[in-house]
């Protein structure tokens, strides 16, 4: 995959860094910046910085944002973007695994949580599901792991899950996100991050 700056620039907001993977699970920054809505004031923990395009729209909105990566290159990826973002002193970052008791000792108290899972497809059999998740981490098990810290969560899901894998979780919202008439995204909300329990839609035309 050739990847123009201006594709770049088009999906991300400016000519950050993105190599072929980072492009394809960077989220569209119109997306980036409706979730980043509910995160306005607070202290927020996002988990997978990937290369910080969702990391930038948090900077943003919430008073401060501490991001988690497991992948160290990956990482400085971040750093660079949110530099050239101008958003440094508002974004902590932290090297290690979110599943780990040693990282999440590193983390302060915060008041909400955006999870943003690596979800690419794996191969032409990849089944996408959500209990028992064959997401980066599994992000059942980060969900499960992130409520004990605070019920304000936000997780982003790839739109192919079945919604009956939620049945069962905490109140939620879950939001149904388009981009046109193209199903992008699930995202689950909970605590005071919901505004409407049940099923609801945003679409950016």
């Amino acid at each position: 995959m050739n990847l123009n700056p201006n594709a770049i620039r088009e999906k991300f907001g400016d000519y950050y860094i993105a190599d072929e993977r980072t492009f394809i699970m960077g989220i569209d920054q119109r997306l980036t910046k409706h979730f980043a809505e509910r995160f306005t004031g607070l202290n927020t923990l996002e988990t997978c910085t990937g290369a910080g395009f969702t990391t930038i729209s948090l900077a943003r909105t919430a008073k401060h944002v501490i991001t988690v990566e497991i992948d160290g290159s990956i990482q400085k990826k971040a750093i660079s973007n949110i530099k050239k973002a101008g958003l440094s002193a508002k974004v902590s970052f932290l090297l290690g695994s979110i599943l780990e008791k040693e990282t999440i000792k590193k983390i302060p108290k915060v008041d909400a949580v955006f999870i943003d899972p690596d979800w690419a497809v794996t191969g032409p059999d990849h089944i996408y599901r959500f209990q028992q998740s064959n997401t980066q981490p599994p992000a059942d098990l980060v969900l499960r792991s992130m409520l004990k810290i605070t019920d304000n969560v936000a997780i982003v899901l790839p739109p192919l899950i079945s919604v009956e894998e939620f049945e069962g979780l905490p109140k939620h919202e879950l939001e149904k996100i388009y981009l046109g008439e193209s199903h992008e995204l699930f995202c689950l909300y909970f605590g005071d991050l919901v505004r409407l329990l049940g099923q609801t839609e945003f679409c950016v035309t």
